[in-house]
């Protein structure tokens, strides 16, 4: 057996054992295998953690933003240059194909490049006053101690995302990864001191949320908070927050509508709905959730559809013809049954899948096979509830107005894809679906100069390129009188 490998808590620059004297497994998804454990910390050293990292902002917030990201390119290369290490960590905790994780490895460290991109970019304004011989200067500034809450599904990006704008923009950061997926995570940690940032500036932590999260959260050191996960964990976390006035950034949970009108280059349509529902086993936030296909080409589209998800290969996530691999942990593959056996009570059709796989390799882990739902009507579970898995419901429509009700009909808003040639159909879905990212003829997939952002359930504040960046930042505005 392996021996397993146990991770301390990364604080000030250091690494500690937690005074609970308890850890976490982390277990392999594909094997069940304890693959390490970790900390099982204290809300006191959420505390430690908090006033190290607002000691070190004092000076680091000082240093020129060319400076800081000098640093932080230094990280991103480290990053790069222990890409196999650390996407095989992202396998072994997450459960993730090998080639998605070497994937997410290089994104982390492109993030944290993007952000550094903007350090020569951190703009105020000066602006004419009414009274005579006085300016008014609107200037930016770090907002201090940020604490990063990050999910399991892509969690070494998630970390990047957050990290790498933060720290430009002058903050320091507290980050607390899942318990599910803290490994990679934690490894930026032996990175940050390699390259010589400054102790406190990174703080890694892990434990319970309801202990150690929630005194990160309701500190008056933090002064923001930017979590990505569950719509009702970042409820709990701004009720938390508000006691303080935090500010709070929150990417939660989505039911993306894809939409194929008659029109569409059904090809492309069915290659993008595979991957935008089944990459990383379903696991992302903004997944082909839900399926709208024209009555007109229906048929033809399922047909393609549904021979193209069969012939998928779900199996061992390292090797490279694997298409999918398992869901996180026991919790989320009992949900998938739940939500399937739920369909098929309500009328719902199971066209391929519904299951667990058959053979001896799939004994262990947490396998669910690639499934899709016909027979679907709007006011079923399976339209409304996340799956976050390899489920896909698909319904017909007929009308333009008849789909985007449907679409609408949601309490999430934070992906739409659309397919269409019809330039006049782009424009009105533009005017009228509720969400705030929209893809036209391709799946999934935001880019870092993009704004990653949430309308209703889906969240608040956003993320990515120059609107995300100014999510860390504070102004401050000076009113300058001067003699004439």
């Amino acid at each position: 057996m392996a021996e397993i490998k146990e991770y301390q808590l990364f604080i000030n620059g250091e690494w500690r054992t937690s005074t609970s004297g308890d850890t976490i497994d982390i277990v392999n998804p594909s094997t069940e295998e304890i693959v390490a454990r970790v900390q099982n910390g204290t809300a006191e050293e959420a505390i430690e953690a908090l006033k190290a990292a607002d000691k070190a902002q004092k000076e680091w917030r000082k240093l020129p933003a060319r400076s800081r990201a000098d640093l932080l390119y230094k990280l991103a290369a480290e990053i790069k240059a222990n890409s196999d290490y650390l996407a095989e960590l992202l396998v072994k905790e997450q459960g993730k194909l090998l080639k998605v994780a070497k994937m997410e490895v290089a994104v982390t460290a492109s993030f944290i490049e993007y952000a550094c991109e903007g350090a020569r970019r951190i703009e105020g304004d000066i602006i004419p006053s009414d009274n005579p011989n006085e300016q008014i200067w609107i200037q930016k500034i770090p907002r201090g101690v940020v604490v990063a809450i990050t999910a399991w599904n892509f969690p070494l990006a998630l970390a990047g995302r957050k990290l790498g704008p933060a720290l430009v923009a002058g903050n320091t950061i507290v980050i607390k990864p899942t318990s599910e997926t803290p490994l990679a995570t934690l490894e930026l940690g032996n990175l940050a001191n390699k390259v010589g940032i400054p102790a406190g500036v990174i703080n890694i932590l892990t434990g319970p949320g309801r202990a150690m999260g929630n005194a990160l959260v309701e500190s008056p050191i933090c002064k923001m908070v930017t979590m990505t996960g569950s719509t009702p964990v970042g409820q709990q976390i701004a009720r938390n927050a508000a006691q303080n006035l935090t500010h709070v950034q929150l990417e939660l949970g989505g039911k993306a509508p894809f939409i194929v009108f008659e029109d569409a280059d059904i090809d492309s349509a069915v290659a993008s709905a595979l991957h935008s529902r089944f990459d990383n086993c379903g696991q992302v936030c903004t997944c082909n959730e839900r399926m709208y296909i024209h009555e007109d080409i229906y048929e033809t589209f399922m047909e393609k559809f549904i021979t193209a998800t069969k012939a998928l290969k779900v199996g061992d996530p390292m090797l490279d013809d694997t298409d999918m691999g398992p869901k996180v942990n026991a919790s989320e593959l009992k949900h998938m049954e739940h939500l399937v056996a739920v369909s098929i009570e309500e009328g719902a059709t199971v066209a391929t899948g519904g299951k667990r796989p058959e053979g001896s390799q799939f004994e262990k882990g947490y396998w669910f096979e690639p499934t899709v739902l016909t027979n679907v009507k709007q006011d079923m579970t399976i339209v409304h509830e996340e799956s976050f898995g390899p489920i896909l419901p698909v319904l017909k429509f007929k009308t333009f107005d008849e789909v985007i009700g449907y679409a609408n009909d949601c309490e999430y808003g934070l992906a739409a894809m659309v397919f269409t040639n019809n330039m006049n159909t782009i424009m009105k879905c533009n005017d009228e679906l509720e969400y705030g990212e929209i893809y036209v003829n391709r799946g999934h997939g935001e880019q870092h100069q993009g704004f990653h952002n949430g309308y209703k359930l889906s969240g608040s504040g956003g993320e990515d390129g120059k609107y995300g960046f100014e999510q860390y930042m504070e102004k401050k505005t000076f009113y300058i009188k001067h003699k004439a």
